[in-house]
């Protein structure tokens, strides 16, 4: 099997575990990876995750021009698109809406930090966009900011995107957000959210370099402003 050919076949598959995972519903969602300087294979528009099969697939220019495909490119590229040009390493990325990581941003609520290490070795700092339309470019420009300092980011009233070297990663991504998430939720409905000790948040810090994580903004802040969202759980 070619590496193109095997590319296509592992999007399919991801697809199907962000379908399983409830990550999407119906037509939710779009993957995509960055075959070279200036192209990029992804998800159709109008297509259920979950059966989709490597014909699906369509590829597009770094401006978003539709260049392979019988079916017509997902708009949200241009979340994918601002992505790939803003970070020179990003070969893939994922656009889902995992219920769990969703709901802080229906509430407008930052996901607090300091708590799990799973969420400080892989994640760190998982920022919230601002809102606005989906497929358009003021909605791809809203995650800007956050890209050479976070690999997951939490977009307002709509869902996630995520991004790593790999497909796998970008998914692992998305993934470890939602279950972070969800125990999140769980603890503050038991009512006591632990978090850990400055130093013990610094030592995970230090490990993340080891797993390919970026370096996280934390690291030269003093110790009360390694928690954000502070008040979680209170």
């Amino acid at each position: 099997m070619s590496h193109a050919a095997a590319l296509r076949d592992q999007i399919c598959d991801i697809g199907r575990r962000c379908y399983a995972r409830q990550f999407v519903s119906g037509n939710d969602g779009n993957i995509s990876y960055r075959l070279s300087d200036n192209e990029v294979l992804c998800t159709p528009t109008l297509i259920c995750k979950g059966f989709m099969t490597p014909d699906d697939l369509c590829t597009v220019d770094l401006d978003g021009r539709q260049t392979s495909g019988d079916r017509k490119r997902t708009s949200e590229i241009l979340l994918h698109l601002e992505i790939y040009r803003r970070d020179s390493k990003t070969r893939a990325v994922v656009h889902a809406h995992p219920p769990h990581a969703t709901a802080f941003g229906v509430a407008g609520e930052d996901i607090p930090t300091g708590i799990l290490p799973e969420g400080e070795v892989f994640l760190g700092v998982v920022p919230r966009a601002a809102y606005e339309t989906p497929g358009t470019q003021e909605f791809a420009e809203t995650i800007r900011p956050f890209v050479k300092s976070s690999c997951a980011v939490v977009l307002s009233n709509h869902g996630t995107v995520s991004w790593a070297e790999t497909v796998e990663r970008a998914y692992w991504n998305t993934e470890i957000l939602d279950a972070y998430c969800r125990i999140l939720l769980l603890a503050r409905q038991l009512g006591n959210v632990n978090r850990l000790p400055a130093d013990k948040v610094r030592e995970l810090l230090a490990l993340r370099d080891t797993f390919g994580a970026p370096p996280d903004p934390r690291g030269d802040e003093s110790d009360a402003e390694l928690y954000r969202n502070p008040d979680f759980g209170k």
